[in-house]
């Protein structure tokens, strides 16, 4: 299982990216090998407020189906339109290709661990 370095993570196993105002979310590979191999991925709307820790998208595996949260506050600004096609991209590339949104960020990321803080609890 790999953690990335140049991320954040949630105690729910998300990720986000931060650049400026943009926060990019996907969920970790982590929760991408709990949940098994990913068969449907229900994006958000572009333009949807979100509130931290709100539930945003929908993923659907062979296992389970699984709301994803979001890490962050803010208004949705892009979607990763493959998924819908190639959904299985979050299974092989959770930090690359398989990313799931784009936010404009209303709130700031004081809640998120680091990558080292994230390994610590995936111990635990």
């Amino acid at each position: 299982m790999s953690i990335s370095a140049n991320l954040k993570y949630t105690k729910e196993h998300e990720w986000v990216r931060i650049d400026g105002d943009t926060a990019t979310f996907g969920i970790s590979d982590h929760a991408q090998a709990a949940l098994g191999d990913i068969v449907f991925v229900e994006l958000p709307e572009i333009g949807r407020n979100l509130d931290a820790a709100e539930a945003y998208a929908v993923v659907e595996s062979v296992k389970a189906v699984s709301d994803i949260y979001a890490p962050v506050a803010g208004e949705v600004i892009e979607v990763n339109a493959l998924l819908e096609a190639e959904h299985e991209k979050l299974n092989t590339d959770p930090y690359g290709n398989g990313w799931i949104a784009k936010v404009k960020m209303s709130g700031n990321s004081d809640e998120l661990m680091s990558d080292h803080e994230y390994a610590v609890f995936l111990e635990e």
